[in-house]
């Protein structure tokens, strides 16, 4: 069941995010509708939902990347109109394309995203993230020879370094993984939930997170109501 509104008021700091009647369009085109949830800390929640439904789109809405058709948006008890650096605070973002430089080793790649986010980025810190992943061994080679999974890794260890964020939105996070890379990036979403962190991701293959158990948001359950066109009425003679 999807982590919904009941009804009952509670403190905005009680929840990492909360949405209360949010819709998400596409160009002209309605993706989702009528979404109340609400994202405890120390929770994991897998966005689901067939190809085209809006979950990527819902992701880069909650990061304040686009506008929603309807409804309000909470981060830690901050709403979406307010924005500014203490917005993006409460989030990490990290889509389909890993952002990574190619002509950049791996461990610079990884520094510039650092710095370009405001993030930890001493030569200690990001080799760290790296082993975390790990990828440290190819910390000094360049991207452009690295593997999809291997620049996923890469792309991933900035969750090490973003722990402070409250809420994770990762869409597609195991993709190219290998099972060493989906049991690491695993470990690291488990600390972060253990700490009080939030996470809501999408993936295509069924997860093998065992803690916390993540809850599973269906967004076919917010698919748009099609509402019958008007009848025009016909003149008088």
């Amino acid at each position: 069941m999807a982590p919904t509104s009941t009804g009952t008021a509670t403190p905005a700091l009680r929840w990492v995010l909360q949405t209360e009647g949010l819709a998400g369009q596409r160009g002209d085109r309605a993706l989702f509708e009528g979404l109340n949830l609400q994202l405890a800390p120390g929770s994991v929640t897998w966005l689901r939902g067939r190809n085209g439904r809006g979950k990527t789109s819902l992701l880069r809405l909650l990061a304040g990347l686009s506008t929603p058709m309807a409804g309000s948006l909470h981060i830690g008890g901050r709403t979406l109109r307010e924005g500014g650096a203490a917005w993006r605070q409460q989030w990490l973002y990290i889509g389909h394309q890993n952002a990574l430089k190619e002509d950049l080793s791996a461990s610079e790649a990884l520094q510039f995203l650092a710095r370009l986010h405001g993030l930890p980025s001493s030569q200690a810190e990001v080799e760290g993230a790296l082993r975390r992943l790990g990828i440290f061994n190819r910390r000094h080679a360049p991207v452009r020879t690295l593997s999809q999974g291997q620049r996923r890794r890469v792309a991933l260890s900035r969750l090490v370094l973003q722990r402070a964020s409250p809420l994770w939105l990762l869409d597609e996070p195991f993709d190219a993984l290998d099972t060493e890379g989906i049991t690491a990036l695993n470990e690291v979403i488990t600390e972060h939930a253990a700490a009080g962190g939030c996470v809501l991701l999408t993936s295509h293959q069924p997860l093998t997170l065992l803690q916390p158990v993540p809850t599973v948001l269906d967004l076919e359950d917010h698919a748009p109501v099609r509402r019958p066109a008007r009848a025009v009425a016909e003149p008088a003679p």
